[in-house]
């Protein structure tokens, strides 16, 4: 997969909406019940950073971007701002807010991710592009300052010495969204006001 380890403009990016999508079959019987199949076991995000754009200068940053991603063809970094840490947009990230895993005596890597719980049911999404600098871990409820190190390009934290059995690790940590465009074309306009404008710039999450 061709990634280049850059991030959309945060000044764009924060105006854009979009969120998680699903794949759900649903089937009809003729009695009029139905039966619900899952297609996708998780989640892929979408955006439209189209709502982003206020002036002539953030429509050329979109066109350099897009020209040096060679459109769809190189993946990118996305903060998206409604969901970009450990914890609750409201509070402070710290290194237990979310448990990655549990110690063995001799697992060294351990993969970040998040977990979404409501009632009895929790979802864990995989958080394959840290921001480098953000990140904590922690050794049951302790903090630990060293001993251990990041791939920011992957996600996976990797011990010097290998936690030992039964010890949870825990870790805090801001995050990007992996995605590409979703077209090879943009679509733009300029008025007399010089005020740029796109009809619309989707962004596809890259699950591979």
């Amino acid at each position: 997969m061709a990634f280049h380890e850059v991030r959309f403009p945060d000044n764009i990016s924060r105006g854009a909406r979009g969120g998680p999508e699903r794949r759900t079959q649903v089937v009809e019987l003729a009695s009029g019940d139905e039966e619900r199949n899952a297609s996708w076991a998780n989640s892929r995000r979408r955006y439209d950073v189209a709502y982003g754009i206020r002036r002539a200068d953030d429509l050329a940053s979109v066109v350099a971007f897009f020209e040096a991603r060679n459109g769809r063809l190189h993946g990118f970094r996305y903060k998206d701002w409604a969901d970009y840490k450990s914890c609750l947009p409201s509070q402070a990230i710290t290194a237990t807010d979310q448990q990655i895993g549990t110690g063995t005596g001799s697992q060294q890597t351990f993969q970040l991710g998040k977990r979404y719980a409501s009632g009895a049911q929790t979802w864990v999404r995989t958080v394959a592009k840290p921001v480098a600098g953000t990140v904590r871990v922690a050794l049951g409820t302790v903090e630990q300052l060293s001993g251990w190190t990041l791939d920011a390009t992957t996600g996976v934290i990797t011990f010097t010495a290998a936690p030992a059995g039964g010890v949870i690790v825990r870790a805090g940590f801001e995050f990007d969204v992996p995605v590409r465009f979703d077209s090879d074309t943009l679509d733009m306009t300029l008025d007399f006001e010089r005020l740029g404008s796109i009809t619309a710039i989707p962004l596809l999450e890259i699950r591979r």
